[in-house]
């Protein structure tokens, strides 16, 4: 007898049962147990970091990917779905530094590296059950089996790609500006800088600069960063433009400055007096009075004159910018061509690794940059260097981990090479299937064009260290890439591969040149992400072949922050379909860790432009459309066709058994307008997600739900009922019937459980499921014997998966 369906039902715990039979009989392991010998289906899950909670990007990935995976074991694949965690690197270590009132390298000296990396270690998996939560939206992936980045087998593959990066010339030590996190104390990738960007107020000054030759003239420089000041050692012009001797009508100073820039000092014409005027390249080389004497010596290398450049631009300051080599890139770039620095120099850096002036600027030593900016203006106007002050309100990097404002410093770091790759990147780039399709010409594209090399070093303690041993000189290098080799060159026994354990072992030199040591740096963590395809198995010390075999993935899914931190890590090309996802935001917050644990159905992310790499103030509202749009209208069939099913039985004594090979086709045209939409629905399903376009997904079975209940259902409810007639009550069933089959068998990779009332998706599915089961293999048919069925639920095939009576499958 067909089970009633009730009006109503608490839907969570529904959904809770359901997780406890999968678990109880374990359904995952046994749908990967039962698909061991089918096409490998490769994907790669990016760790989260672990000690931050899911928020609801997590879940839209997570939900991206299940629904991927399921349809591709729903196609005949075997798709082995591993956890992955990120132990490594600022994440962890801002929380301890903020926890033990940590400031800088000093105090970690104070503690020794091994106390605070233990530190670090007790709290990398503070948030695990957090993250296991996942599983309550119906995602089954495996954390069993999991990989972290901490373990030493996961680390010696990190060694092995580095190795295989050194070894083909494409690593080397130099100085370059860069984004500094000075409350991390390390230098931060380009990447990194860009993903915390924030409208801040900042001080604005114009400074005078008294010409040796005249000093009653004076060329004046703009800058927001008056910190940076003491560090001048060039002023830079435009060769081009228009340059003006301007006199002040209410000073009767002397200043010069570009032409198109006269209103950045000057309200009206009648407030200055054009004395001259020229092109920039006439002022270069001409030489003049430093703010500050600390760095005098650099004027015998060509400091304190100016320079050219066409970097200089016309819609800001005065045409003339003060040049601090050490804390700008373009600086450092223009006095290195001027021979002002050389790369071999000592830097003229006076910021330490915390954001102070060391003693060589006495006037502020010990200050924070940011907090010295007041005293420097002050100074400048004591001296009568201080032309105009002002506030200007500008975009600024801020560091993504602390939310501290970062500065510009230039530190001796380790790089990948990857301008001189730039074409063959693209060239791997188009090998790629990307979904939205622009973004691999547009916004991935222009930044490979414009890809710079890859700083990958951290001054920094819990990480992956880099297996470089040096001589003091810097001369002599070895380059270790495994345990093993590490063993054989310094004679001690490795078990574990984080400083602690491996910064004071040596390697003989082989040049005469004593001990070679470790050098002091951690990879960057994004070095890390972009070796898990090799880590997480292990490669290549173990796992060779099943690597190669499925090398490279066929699929990953990375919101379109992401996509520049770890992609382009090798020329090889590492995938085959790439899903980007916009920016998912909302009153949630995961810096905020108020992310709610009671996680809601997100069906409708599928439908939304965050799926097409747009961005998405994540609304709970949409969800309810998505129950009331979709699953209430689909449980409502459902639970008229039981009602009539039952009202057959006990009303004419027949019982409702289907049977898909000898049911007789309809002459209604209704039914055989029915069936057809869902075969067009179900043909439409197959190509989109074989084109991995999601988001096209739900719109149709919006429309199909609705033509299902709103036109079949209602304009066919007297036949239904059987008050055309025994027979025409028989086809009208089966119809709905099958159509509401076909969904179930369809929609395994779209439904999949979560918390809150707008669930119904679950338990409409194990009802109709069993009614089906029921009506197709009889009344002995249970459950549980499901579990010894094929667990793929083709499309084509009556024959129900486990997945499809569950109908799980995803929509976060």
């Amino acid at each position: 007898m067909v089970e009633p369906v009730p009006e109503s039902i608490n839907f969570p715990s529904e959904e809770e049962r359901i997780l406890r039979f999968w678990k109880e009989k374990d359904c995952f392991q046994e749908c990967l147990k039962q698909s061991k010998n089918r096409p490998k289906y490769t994907f790669y899950d990016g760790p989260p970091f672990a000690t931050g909670l899911p928020h609801y990007g997590h879940i839209l990935a997570g939900t991206i990917k299940d629904i991927v995976t399921r349809f591709a074991h729903q196609s005949g694949f075997h798709v082995d779905r591993r956890f992955g965690w990120d132990c490594h690197g600022l994440p962890v270590e801002y929380e301890i530094d903020k926890t033990l009132g940590i400031k800088g390298p000093e105090d970690v000296a104070k503690m020794g590296i091994e106390e605070y990396n233990k530190q670090c270690r007790s709290i990398v998996m503070r948030y695990s059950r957090e993250w296991e939560s996942v599983t309550r939206m119906g995602r089954w992936i495996d954390f069993k089996h999991d990989y972290k980045t901490l373990y030493p087998w996961f680390m010696e593959t990190v060694w092995w790609v580095f190795k295989q990066l050194y070894d083909k010339g494409l690593v080397y030590r130099g100085v370059k500006v860069m984004p500094f996190s000075t409350a991390c104390n390390t230098p931060l990738s380009n990447f990194e800088s860009h993903q915390n960007y924030k409208d801040v107020q900042d001080p604005s000054v114009i400074v005078n600069f008294p010409l040796l030759e005249d000093e009653s003239v004076c060329l004046i420089a703009w800058t927001t960063t008056p910190w940076t000041l003491p560090s001048n050692l060039a002023l830079c012009v435009n060769p081009e433009f228009l340059y003006v001797k301007v006199k002040d009508n209410t000073t009767d100073k002397v200043y010069i400055m570009m032409e198109a820039r006269l209103g950045a000092l000057f309200k009206s014409e009648s407030e200055y007096t054009i004395l001259d005027k020229f092109p920039g390249k006439t002022l270069k080389g001409k030489k003049y009075k430093p703010l500050f004497d600390y760095f005098s010596k650099c004027r015998e290398s060509g400091a304190f004159s100016v320079v050219l450049d066409n970097y200089v631009r016309e819609e800001e300051g005065t045409g003339v910018v003060h040049q601090a080599p050490y804390f700008g890139a373009d600086d450092f770039r223009v006095c290195m061509e001027y021979n002002i620095i050389q790369r071999d120099s000592v830097p003229i850096c006076p910021v330490d690794s915390s954001g102070r002036f060391t003693p060589d600027v006495t006037h502020f030593s010990g200050q924070y940059v940011k907090d010295a900016d007041k005293n420097i203006i002050k100074w400048l106007k004591e001296n009568g260097r201080l032309v105009n002050a002002s506030s200007f309100k500008h975009s600024y990097p801020f560091c993504w981990r602390s939310d501290t404002p970062l500065i510009y410093k230039a530190v001796p770091s380790w790089f990948v090479r990857v301008e001189h790759m730039v074409e063959k990147l693209l060239e791997n780039n188009d090998k790629c299937y990307w979904v939205p399709e622009f973004v691999r010409e547009k916004r991935f594209g222009n930044w490979l064009r414009d890809a710079r090399d890859w700083a990958i070093s951290r001054n920094r303690y819990w990480g992956t260290p880099i297996p470089l041993w040096v001589s003091d000189d810097f001369e002599e290098v070895v380059c270790v890439g495994s345990m093993a080799e590490l063993e054989e060159l310094t004679g001690v026994k490795v078990t574990d591969l984080h400083r602690e354990s491996i910064d004071s072992l040596t390697i003989p030199s082989r040049c005469g040149k004593g001990q070679l040591k470790r050098v002091s740096e951690v990879f960057d963590c994004w070095f890390e992400s972009g070796s898990m395809p090799y880590a997480q198995v292990h490669y290549p010390f173990e796992n060779r072949r099943e690597f190669e075999d499925t090398f490279p993935a066929d699929f990953i899914a990375e919101g379109i922050d992401q996509t520049r931190g770890c992609a382009p890590t090798f020329s090889e090309c590492t995938l085959r379909c790439n899903i980007l996802t916009g920016q998912c935001s909302s009153t949630y917050c995961c810096h905020l860790k108020n992310m709610p644990l009671r996680l809601k159905k997100m069906l409708y992310l599928i439908n939304s432009p965050v799926v097409r790499a747009e961005n998405l103030r994540f609304k709970e509202e949409g969800v309810r459309d998505v129950l009331k749009d979709v699953f209430l209208p689909w449980y409502n069939a459902y639970r008229f066709l039981v009602q009539n099913v039952q009202r057959l039985h006990k009303e004419e004594d027949i019982q409702f058994l289907y049977n898909e090979n000898t049911a007789r086709p309809s002459d209604n045209i209704m039914d055989k307008w029915i069936q057809s939409f869902t075969q067009s629905l179900i043909q439409f399903f197959k190509e989109e997600m074989d084109a991995y376009r999601l988001y096209t997904v739900v719109p149709k079975l919006v429309k199909f739900v609705d033509m299902l209940t709103n036109w079949y259902v209602r304009t066919n409810r007297r036949r239904l009922k059987g008050e055309s007639g025994t027979e025409d009550c028989v086809w009208a069933l089966e119809t709905l019937f099958s159509v509401l089959f076909s969904m179930c068998r369809l929609m395994v990779s779209l439904m999949r459980t979560s918390e809150g009332k707008c669930l119904v998706a679950i338990y409409t599915c194990v009802h109709v499921c069993l009614l089906l089961m029921k009506t197709y293999y009889g009344e002995a048919y249970s459950l549980v014997s499901i579990i010894s069925m094929t667990l793929t639920s083709d499309l084509n095939n009556p024959i129900p998966s486990l997945a499809s009576i569950h109908l799980l499958a995803l929509l976060a």
